[in-house]
């Protein structure tokens, strides 16, 4: 059928289908939820092999659609706007790592909270991550707007924010469908394997990619068509509208309306157009559901003719710690500079610890992983970490905690088999458990590498709440008992390992390996202290 009667959610979902989709995460929430339904229910999306996953929480929901990206796949998570508070470290970092295939988080707002906590405003996140946001006004506009938001993800790399309300969610119109499907994209990783590793001297060169980008954003916005100025016969009222709020004036002039609008589908906002409208009219009106995101920005974009300056307009770097003297060069005061760094002092990156039991781990690792490609090892936010760096090189992605169990599910429900997650055990009972839980589910082909050194090592050796639990946990939450592999990360030890390892990675489902050995540097912390005690 080329015109269906849909929800909003569901023109959402279909709209999704039609443009190549491989998978959907989701938690449910009202007013979201019809989005992933339809998708479940959908004869269409069974037939294209389209995954679509009810995942533990918002977190590992947005975790596995980022992890379908990097697999080189069409993603997309849904949630209602208080799930984005919960998905908020992988959403925000999302923007950092950026994308690989197209990636689309649509976020269901509730005005008025007919069914919710509070009123926040979603399009706030999308601000803040620096990434494209869309505000559909109507069912159609919210299928084309799919089509049109994976192009423009997968053409800055970036992910994108859909963000409705309530109103659109649950109200129903006529959609036309385009007449061709797209095919799903093939797998493809991304060319940089490091892009996805957020240790700070890579973080810090994608969020300078991500600021490069903003001003081509802006021309997007202005160009799409989901921004429209629309003229008026009567200027003594400018009106600037967005959303479903379009539709709610629009009722009040049945004929048309004799002001000036600005119609806002796509953000940033289109500072051309606002100043078109601004400098035509007398007043200006802003008609905007939940917060007033867009009257805030005009008051500062507007300024009543008094420049403003700061990090937008370069008199501070918009990137970086500020310091005296960039703070003296912005007020035009002498800047005194240091002496230059001499040569002698070379970088030192940081580096495992000698000893260190993850140092056996990965090199058992590596081993068994021969004859596999590269770029499958998605790893998590500890001193593991620095496996990412030579000589090493073991793992791929460092996006925020937990995230390498969702992730390697993510890819491997795009076709990246076996998928391997490292993770601590520290984090693993601070956010991995529940994607453990989502890989359990749904049998996912996912080893799961749960470094266990007895503590929270990266900070400082605090107690970890997962001593002596591991196995317990994972028995727990379904992991067949034969699949749970304890090794001892030793160099004598290190034919064995890899042999165990690559017996699970020959096994579809999920495993875990648990390389147990206390962190060296704890170890000999505690042999000080014993030491003490026995000399006393």
């Amino acid at each position: 059928m080329n015109k269906l009667l849909l929800l909003g959610d569901e023109a959402i979902a279909q709209a999704a289908i039609d443009a190549g989709l491989s998978g959907i995460y989701a938690y449910p929430g009202t007013p979201s939820t019809e989005i992933p339904e339809y998708v479940h229910a959908s004869k269409q999306a069974k037939e294209l092999n389209i995954v679509a996953s009810w995942c533990a929480n918002e977190k590992t929901a947005m975790e596995a659609a980022i992890g379908m990206s990097y697999a080189g796949k069409r993603a997309m998570v849904t949630m209602k706007h208080v799930g984005l508070n919960v998905a908020a470290d992988g959403f925000i970092n999302a923007s950092i790592t950026g994308a690989n295939g197209g990636l689309i988080v649509v976020a269901a707002d509730d005005p008025s909270m007919h069914s919710s906590q509070n009123e926040q405003d979603s399009r706030f996140y999308g601000y803040f991550a620096m990434i494209p946001v869309f505000e559909p006004a109507n069912q159609q506009e919210a299928y084309d707007m799919v089509h049109y938001a994976f192009d423009l993800s997968e053409k800055y790399g970036l992910p994108t924010l859909i963000r409705i309300t309530t109103r659109l969610a649950h109200s129903r119109s006529g959609v036309i469908r385009k007449e061709q499907v797209r095919p799903q994209n093939s797998l493809k990783l991304p060319e940089d394997l490091r892009q996805f590793v957020l240790l700070p001297v890579i973080a810090r060169r994608n969020y300078k990619k991500l600021l490069s980008l903003q001003d081509k954003l802006e021309f997007e916005a202005e160009n799409s068509g989901y921004n429209q100025y629309i003229e008026g016969t009567n200027h003594s009222l400018g009106i600037i509208t967005c959303g479903i709020a379009y539709n709610y004036l629009m009722e009040n002039y049945p004929n048309g309306c004799p002001y000036p609008i600005l119609k806002i589908g796509q953000h940033p906002i289109p500072k051309k157009m606002v100043k078109k409208l601004y400098d035509s009219c007398h007043e200006i009106l802003v008609i905007e559901e939940g917060y007033p995101l867009i009257e805030d920005h005009l008051k500062g974009m507007l300024n009543l003719g008094k420049p403003v300056h700061g990090r937008l307009d370069g008199t501070l770097p918009r990137d970086g710690e500020l310091n005296p003297t960039l703070v003296a060069k912005a007020l035009g005061l002498p800047a005194t500079m240091g002496l230059p760094i001499p040569n002698i002092v070379t970088p030192r990156p940081p580096v495992l610890c000698k000893g260190c039991p993850h140092n056996d781990t990965y090199l058992a690792l590596n081993e068994a992983l021969k004859n596999y490609s590269k770029g499958r090892v998605f790893s998590d936010i500890g001193c593991y970490t620095l496996g990412a760096l030579p000589p090493l090189e073991s793992i791929n992605t460092c996006v925020d905690m937990g995230a390498s169990i969702t992730m390697a599910k993510g890819a491997a429900d795009a076709g990246l088999t076996p998928a391997i997650a490292v993770i601590g055990d520290s984090t693993f009972t601070h956010s991995g458990i529940t994607g453990l839980v989502d890989c359990v589910v749904h049998n996912s082909n996912v080893k799961i590498f749960i470094l266990d050194n007895f503590t929270t090592a990266m900070t400082g050796g605090q107690p970890s709440s997962a001593y002596n639990r591991l196995v317990d946990i994972c028995k727990g939450v379904g992991v067949p008992e034969e699949h749970i592999r304890v090794l001892k990360p030793l160099p004598k030890n290190h034919e064995e390992n890899v042999k165990a390892i690559q017996e699970e990675l020959a096994y579809n489902g999920v495993s875990v390996i648990i390389p147990q050995r206390e962190c060296i540097v704890t170890l000999n912390k505690r042999m000080r202290e014993k030491f003490k005690k026995q000399t006393v």
